[in-house]
């Protein structure tokens, strides 16, 4: 059975008391533990099983520790491929009451140590040589807990242990340990699932923050995603990541070779530019889906069930059961002494139909993984089982009623684009046929119809799947309701309207929200990308989840690494990538518990330059003419009465402001009319560094002549009563896509404006 959210005790409960082995300093106060089964989809022994456990949750904090694993599961199942072989895995949590709320040194050497059942805490347990953002635990106490979980071993099993923190840090390897509540902590997951079950290593080009790695030295590195090769070598000898150079990556960006990982800084190189072993957020790349997809196949049997191996009678039904991916069915062969059976991926074969000669004959199934995230031959999932077919031999007719044996789950709606399945049970002289209706009307399912696929159908809304068999039926609620997801941006100097979209126009930072809802419970996963560049998981703010996203020309420095870069993205402080000015396009949307990605949004924004710093500024009413001789003068939220004139050198940048008279800047450095109104002519002449006009209005003619700014000239979005005239300026003028309404002619280099 698979349940997709936290649920109440479903038939396992285990309680622990002391008796642990502890650390030292550990605590040895009576702990009791509740293992709560999240998702089972089948028996541990042929499953990956996900053991979740908290430290550091009181009692009347539980409701936290469930709902951060829920905010944790579902952004991992919003990822590729735990997306689509989510029903390859069961996930417990481990409910573990502590007698004090938190975990060690958090954040620092001198907080205090608190009494918890795992003893959690940062730098690295409490060391002075650690570091802050390590987050360690008691694995032998751990190691018990998890053991709490029945049919779960060291070999079939994954802890990650969440502790009652705000704090960014986590750990990785054999046990994963995350933060909690941090805005990034349900990125550290996947991550870490990279390392553990997928055997990746760190892209980082570092190894302590804020320090680039020295040069690689050594031979060609043995991780199947770092390499010394050209692209070329790598096509001439058809090794490492041959088969996806060129495609577009995952994660953004193009598959090439990209250098600096493994902590070194250069000399090694990796595919993709960004990717989730470089930076928490971004998806996994082609080359590392690809062996996390081999890996979650090898931690469980694509044979769930058959005919039991051995001798089969020849007028037998011989059938199987396989595992079933979301995204797609499995294929099946059927192979009778060496030739292929027309069997159309069934998954049983009538040996009574095939007109079989007497004696002896070797009948063999293939399953076989035909997903497209593998190109490798040598690692794609495939299993094999034979039977003897002996003629002599007759089958005996069932005794007992077909009934389900097992399917996707009922409990919960399944989306529009999956794989639902029903498995019955298998009487050795009839494949049992299962009856699929949607909405009550029948629908064909050719090949295994054990496996049913939804995505075809295109559904959107709500909708009814029942499968029936013998005087069973099974009932899904079919999810086609896309999530919603709403912006929330600071406010722009301009809004432009446009049938694609909204535009904006800022000068140096802006801010992005991003709330997502659904109809249906459980965490919605908000994301969104820049130019179309990799899908971007949306946090809130490294430092704050419950803070906008913050967007900057260069970013902004948090721990040593880089976020919220406009452009071509820089993770750590030293990437050289140009800065983010000009025009961007930004797409988001969300993905539901269910599994249904949301159509994107999108909107364009253009990020100016900052206007310069301020040396005096003016508010209120200015009465008579103003004359900015020298330095910036700003006006703000003022009203000038009077004419203005900005001389040689000298700068002028309102905002929000009236001025009752003409501006001229004759050879100034800096005209920038940010949201204000003029009631006169403004001329720029000759100005030398920037002139900048958005979402004004001007009434009297604008002219703007032999300007030799760094950038072009910005005139976008204003109103002019009168004519608008440029000419001599180098580089021309610019609307940004943003159109002026202009009264009287255009004429010059602003004809187009």
């Amino acid at each position: 059975m698979r349940t997709r959210r936290f649920v109440a005790v479903l038939g396992v409960v285990a309680t622990v008391f002391a008796g642990l082995p502890t650390a030292a300093g550990a605590s040895t106060t009576e702990a009791s533990a509740t293992v709560v089964p999240i998702q089972v989809t089948g028996p541990a022994a042929s499953r990956f099983n996900l053991v979740v456990m908290g430290d550091g949750y009181t009692a009347a904090e539980l409701p936290k520790f469930r709902e951060q694993v829920d905010k944790h599961l579902n952004i991992l199942w919003s990822i590729e491929p735990f997306k689509s072989y989510r029903d390859y895995f069961n996930v417990y949590a481990v409910e573990i009451t502590s007698p004090e709320s938190g975990v060690d040194c958090d954040p620092d050497l001198t907080s205090s140590q608190v009494d918890t059942p795992l003893q959690m805490g940062f730098w690295g347990g409490c060391n002075p040589g650690s570091v802050q953002r390590l987050l360690t635990v008691d694995t032998a106490a751990a190691t018990q807990y998890a053991d709490l979980v029945p049919g779960t071993t060291s070999a079939n099993r994954q802890i990650l242990a969440i502790g009652n923190s705000d704090t960014y840090g986590g750990a990785g390897g054999s046990y994963a340990t995350a933060s909690g509540g941090n805005a990034l902590s349900a990125l550290i997951t996947p991550h870490e699932l990279g390392h553990s079950l997928g055997g990746l290593q760190d892209e980082y080009d570092y190894y302590a923050r804020g320090e680039r790695g020295a040069p690689y030295e050594g031979p060609e590195p043995s991780s199947i995603h770092h390499t010394l090769l050209t692209e070329q070598e790598m096509r001439d000898q058809q090794k490492q990541w041959y088969r996806w150079l060129g495609e577009p990556s995952e994660s953004g960006g193009t598959i090439g070779r990209y250098e600096g990982g493994m902590y070194a800084g250069s000399g090694v190189w990796r595919p993709s530019r960004h990717s989730m072993m470089k930076a928490l957020g971004y998806y996994f790349d082609q080359v590392s889906r690809e062996r996390m997809t081999q890996r979650i196949s090898s931690r469980t049997n694509l044979f769930q069930d058959s005919t039991p191996i051995g001798q089969v009678a020849g007028d037998q039904v011989v059938w199987l059961q396989t595992l079933h991916p979301l995204s797609h069915e499995l294929d099946v062969t059927w192979t009778l002494d060496g030739t292929a059976l027309p069997t159309a991926n069934a998954r049983a074969v009538d040996l009574s139909a095939l007109d079989l000669t007497p004696g002896r004959h070797t009948l063999t199934a293939k399953v076989v993984d035909p997903t497209d995230f593998i190109r490798d031959p040598a690692v794609r999932p495939s299993a094999s089982r034979s039977w003897t077919v002996d003629t002599s031999l007759t089958a005996q007719p069932p005794t007992a009623p077909v009934t389900f044996t097992g399917s996707t789950s009922t409990e919960h709606p399944v989306s529009a684009d999956e794989v639902v399945y029903a498995e019955t049970t298998q009487p050795s002289t009839e494949q049992p046929s299962i009856t699929w209706r949607l909405d009550g009307a029948p629908v064909a399912n050719p090949g295994s119809d054990r496996d049913f696929d939804l995505e075809p159908l295109h559904l959107t809304g709500r909708h009814t799947l029942t499968a029936s068999v013998g005087g069973e039926t099974l009932t899904w609620s079919v999810d086609g309701v896309e999530p919603e997801v709403k912006s929330t941006l600071s406010k722009p100097l301009l809004t432009v309207q446009k049938p694609t979209g909204p535009e904006y126009i800022y000068n140096d930072a802006f801010t992005m929200g991003l709330a997502a809802t659904d109809d249906s419970a459980g965490y919605v996963v908000p994301e969104f990308r820049v130019d179309g560049d990799g899908w971007y998981n949306y946090f809130g703010w490294p430092t704050d989840a419950s803070a906008p996203f913050r967007f900057t020309a260069e970013g902004t420095e948090i721990d040593q690494l880089v976020y919220g870069k406009l452009g071509v993205p820089r993770v750590v402080p030293w990437d050289d990538v140009p800065p983010g000015y000009g025009r961007h396009q930004v797409e988001y949307r969300a993905i539901d518990a269910t599994g249904n990605i949301g159509t994107p949004h999108r909107f364009a924004v253009t990020l100016l330059r900052p206007a310069p710093a301020c040396t005096s500024t003016v508010t209120g009413v200015h009465n008579g003419p103003l004359v900015v001789g020298s330095g910036v003068t700003c006006l703000v939220d003022a009203t000038v009465n009077g004419p203005v004139l900005v001389q040689s050198g000298a700068s002028l940048v309102a905002t929000g402001t009236r001025i009752v008279g003409p501006v001229r800047a004759d050879r100034a450095a800096d005209l920038q009319l940010l949201q204000s109104t003029v009631a006169g002519p403004v001329t720029a002449d000759g100005v030398t560094r920037s002139v900048v006009a958005v979402g004004s209005s001007v009434n009297g003619p604008v002219s703007v002549t032999r300007g030799r700014t760094t950038e072009a000239a910005v005139l976008a979005g204003n109103t002019v009563t009168g004519p608008l005239s440029c000419s001599g300026n180098a580089p021309a003028p610019v609307n940004l896509q943003a159109p002026n309404q202009v009264s009287g002619l255009r004429s010059g280099q602003c004809a187009g404006l």
